[in-house]
């Protein structure tokens, strides 16, 4: 899924008897993801603020770290404009520029667009106690080089799934392990027995050549009869593929 993230950044501490504004995020971002073609000078990240009110917008990048901030988020990435205000109903494109600094060039690098929204004060705020919230908002950042091996349509055929032992030994996991140079996001991973799905959960990621292993709820052993890996893949454009590969002995 999109993996969005909102974190409350920033507000005044509750008192007894205090009246709280209600403060929801407005800025929206259009996409789910966003690819960078390693040739590419710039990618866009378009934004738009379908709130009531003003307000003041943060971008910045980051390699992963959930508490980073523009001031300590270490990326070879620049942002324009970095921080900008944006009116009600207006839109707002982010230009995001790599600085070409060394990147694998055999595999895809993951990155996080971060979107930080700073609501204006609330109306008589300053006679009374009002807790405000600054809403930051995640989504994937994919840099992919040039001339990478295979075909990121196709990638998802090319995986491998096992069903193995959860961790602790209680229950079982589909493990999926990605031979390929591209990062592939799931919506959903689970099983389909007999042309059941069971063990449905939310979703994640495998990187590149790396190996991911998924709890399966509710099923406690190996079941019976043919088992496929059945999972939801999501393309660079958002769009959701249901599909089912045989299980790996």
């Amino acid at each position: 899924m999109t993996n969005v993230l909102r974190y409350a950044m920033a507000g005044a501490l509750a008192v007894a008897g205090m009246f709280a504004a209600r403060s929801e995020a407005s800025v929206v971002i259009g996409g789910t993801r966003v690819v960078y073609p390693a040739q590419d000078k710039e990618v866009t990240v378009k934004l738009t603020n379908e709130g009531k009110n003003a307000a003041l917008v943060q971008v910045w990048l980051d390699d992963g770290d959930e508490k980073s901030t523009p001031t300590t988020a270490k990326v070879p990435f620049t942002v324009a404009p970095p921080i900008f205000r944006m009116d009600p109903g207006k839109g707002q494109a982010v230009r995001v520029m790599y600085t070409q600094e060394a990147l694998p060039k055999d595999k895809e690098t993951l990155f996080w667009v971060n979107v930080l929204e700073v609501p204006p004060k609330a109306a008589g705020s300053e006679e009374r106690n009002v807790l405000q919230f600054a809403f930051r908002t995640r989504i994937k950042l994919f840099f992919r080089p040039e001339g990478l091996v295979g075909d990121v349509a196709t990638a998802p055929q090319k995986l491998v799934w096992k069903l193995v032992p959860a961790d602790g030994g209680k229950g079982m996991a589909i493990q999926v392990t990605n031979p390929t140079p591209f990062h592939l996001n799931f919506a959903h991973v689970g099983i389909n027995v007999g042309g059941q799905s069971k063990g449905d959960n939310s979703g994640g990621m495998v990187a590149p050549g790396a190996t991911a292993t998924f709890p399966l709820k509710d099923v406690s052993a190996r079941p019976a009869g043919e088992v496929k890996a059945d999972f939801t893949v999501i393309n660079d454009y958002g769009a959701l593929s249901p599909m089912q590969a045989p299980l790996a002995p």
